[in-house]
Parts: structure tokens; C-alpha cells; sequence
């Protein structure tokens, strides 16, 4: 694990020096809606980030936001976000990430989320913690949800967008507070640092959360998917959190 670890840092890092390279002018394509973009720099970082990945472990499958996916012949996968925060990334606004899962049959075992605007290097593996910058992390537990900081996102559908309202509009009566930061897979870490409480969405992928969903989970926070009749709702706080923000959002 501590080999995979150490070769998924570096290529995060690498990513992440290719990105901060930002050229004047982005090239805009649009996917599953008009808001919903992709830029050359997505698709330069996926293929940095797969060229490295098959350099050093060709057997390795890949999994990858932009299209770049390959079965596995050893049993391990990648899943990989090259910007996690598109949006945050065109308007040049700090917050975007690099995301790395690897992944056995029973589920991660390496997650890496590289923010490097914010000098910032989550890592977890499997049983062995959750660490920034190379210190140990812990998510706030117990917390109450009238004491609770809690951040979320917004999908790109509006059908969904307003099952969101819905469930802004209990929330925001009932907690401290409501963040809306741009990036899914930081989201989810600021809550294994303590940074934020808790964090729910709708609609996220594989190469959004699951990085991200071992880093939080081995810093002590629960992280759930349930599935609802337009897309997955995904959970993530202390224990003692999560259960009261699962009954606001799901009851």
C-alpha cells in the first residue's frame, strides 16, 4: 500500500505543478448540460496522470472522469479525477482538486486528493489513517445539528437542482450553517480534517468521492450512498452527525 501511496502522491503532485500552469485561455466543451464543462487542461492532467499511472504498473485497470478507462489484469483499479472543481478551475478561483483512488475488490485501499492552491495533501490507506500534509486528521464527533457547519454542491441538472432546494431549505433552519465550496472530493476530506462538520450531495461519481470517501472514512467519519429516485445521495459527518443529518435528508 505505502508503494501505491507514494506513486499516487507523486502523480498527484505532478498533476497538480501541469495545472497550476494555467494558459490565458481555456478551450470549453459542455457535457451532461450548457454548465456542465470540460477544459484541454481536464484532459491534459487525465492523460499525465494514465501515462504514469501505466508507466509504473501497466497491468493496473483505470477508471478516469474524461473517458480514460481500462480493465484491471493485477486486481487493482485507479479512479482518478484530474480536476475536481472544473468550475473553480475556469474561473481561476483557489478549491480545485486532483483526486486518486486505488481500489481492490473490496474497495479502496489508496485515496490521494492534492489541492494545490490551497498547499494541500490528503492521503489515507486502508487501516492506516488519514493524514494533511503528512499529519494525522480527525472529523468532529459528537456534534449536534444545531451546532453543525455543513457544506454540500449543486448537480448540473435542474430536475435535481430542485430536490437540492428542497433539502437546503430544511437544512438551513435547523444548522449553524451551509457552505458551498466547489469541489466534491474536498468537500468530503474538510470533513475528515474538521474543517466543516458534515457534507451531503447528490450525483457524484466513483472518481468524485471515492479518494475521498477512505480519507474521511479513516479519520473517523461515517460515509454513506442511498439511492433516491433521481440519482445517489451521498452522507459523510461523525457518527453521531450523520445519523441526525440522514433523518433530515431522508426522512
Amino acid at each position: 500500500m505505502n508503494e501505491i501511496l507514494n506513486l499516487a502522491v507523486d502523480i498527484a503532485e505532478r498533476a497538480g505543478t501541469l495545472l497550476l500552469d494555467r494558459p490565458a485561455k481555456l478551450d470549453i466543451d459542455t457535457k451532461s448540460s450548457d454548465i456542465d464543462i470540460v477544459t484541454q487542461m481536464d484532459r491534459a492532467s487525465e492523460k499525465l496522470i494514465v501515462d504514469a499511472i501505466l508507466a509504473a504498473r501497466p497491468d493496473d485497470g483505470i477508471i478516469g472522469e474524461e473517458g480514460a478507462d481500462r480493465p484491471s489484469k493485477s486486481g487493482y483499479t485507479w479512479v482518478i479525477d484530474p480536476i475536481d472543481g472544473t468550475v473553480n478551475y475556469f474561473y481561476n478561483m483557489h478549491g480545485w482538486s486532483v483526486s486518486i483512488a486505488v481500489k481492490d475488490d473490496k474497495g479502496p485501499i489508496v485515496g490521494v486528493v492534492y489541492a494545490p492552491t490551497l498547499n494541500s495533501m490528503y492521503t489515507a490507506t486502508r487501516d492506516g489513517g488519514a493524514f494533511l500534509n503528512g499529519a494525522p486528521i480527525k472529523c468532529n464527533d459528537p456534534v449536534e445539528l444545531n451546532r453543525a457547519m455543513i457544506s454540500t454542491g449543486f448537480h448540473y441538472r435542474e430536475e435535481i437542482r430542485k430536490l437540492e432546494v428542497e433539502q437546503f431549505n430544511r437544512l438551513i433552519l435547523k444548522v449553524r450553517d451551509i457552505r458551498r465550496n466547489g469541489s466534491a472530493a474536498l468537500d468530503i476530506c474538510h470533513v475528515a480534517a474538521g474543517f466543516v462538520d458534515g457534507y451531503y450531495e447528490i450525483g457524484l461519481h466513483p472518481w468524485d468521492r471515492d479518494a475521498a470517501d477512505l480519507i474521511a472514512s479513516e479519520a473517523g467519519a461515517k460515509v454513506t450512498v442511498h439511492q433516491l429516485p433521481k440519482g445517489e445521495l451521498t452522507i459523510a459527518a461523525g457518527p453521531h452527525l450523520h445519523q441526525l443529518l440522514s433523518a433530515n435528508l431522508l426522512g
